[in-house]
């Protein structure tokens, strides 16, 4: 079975699980070739601290199959990355599939790789992802041609089963859900907004609220400057 180049993309302040709940699936699937891409290759620091490390930099990254973009905080400096966005614009001419998990899609679409696609990311984020223009489900993953983005966070497992099933055939997706003993079954109920209790919902937005308005200060500026751009006499 030909293995197909899937690059995950690390930067400082990744939400760990956004990258480690697809990675799992992935490095199991005879059907993936990993690749951990960063700016370059030295250590960096994930939320909470966690070390990790990129094998390879984006200057020597070889054309990949699978362009993967994971959520967290960090992502608030790869909006104004110009190397990372022009990164995932080149790889993304000739990648077979361009994907995410949670707040990576904002980082897509800040790429302009999700115009005229639809796409999903964490629940909080989902306006953010419309001033982009794009349309947005509030589901698990979403497929829309060869744009595959997941929900938030603990929903990067199921993209990764999906995308499994996708390339190497759903008995390899069933056979790596089994081994990974993926049967949710949580404790509570307040993993949805739709289904959380009114004072955890008010809560969680309220802890959530600054960061979510700095990041809308961000993208307004984003999408600013790049309507100025386009207007700006050559």
């Amino acid at each position: 079975m030909q293995k197909l180049k899937v690059g995950m993309l690390l930067f400082p302040e990744l939400t760990i699980l956004d990258f480690t709940g697809p990675y799992n699936v992935f490095v199991k699937a005879p059907c993936f070739e990993v690749l951990t891409v960063g700016i370059t290759s030295g250590p960096i620091r994930a939320e909470g601290g966690l070390i990790l490390q990129p094998a390879i930099e984006m200057a020597d990254c070889p054309q990949l199959d699978i362009l993967f973009v994971p959520g967290g905080h960090g992502i608030n400096t790869l909006l104004q990355e110009p190397v990372v966005l022009q990164f995932l614009q080149q790889q993304a001419e000739k990648a077979k599939y361009i994907t995410s998990v949670s707040t990576g899609a904002l980082v897509l679409a800040a790429a302009g790789l999700l115009q005229g696609y639809k796409a999903t990311t964490h629940w909080r984020s989902l306006e953010l992802l419309r001033m982009f223009g794009v349309e947005t489900l509030e589901e698990r993953v979403v497929k829309d041609r060869n744009r595959i983005t997941g929900g938030g966070v603990t929903a990067g497992i199921d993209f990764g089963l999906v995308l499994t099933a996708l390339i190497g055939g759903e008995e390899m997706a069933k056979i790596i859900q089994l081994q990974l003993e993926y049967n949710p079954a949580p404790p509570f109920r307040e993993g949805s907004p739709h289904t959380a209790g009114l004072p955890v919902l008010q809560k969680t937005k309220e802890l959530t609220q600054l960061g979510l308005d700095a990041r809308k200060k961000i993208i307004q500026q984003l999408l600013q400057d790049q309507t100025s751009a386009s207007v700006r006499p050559s």
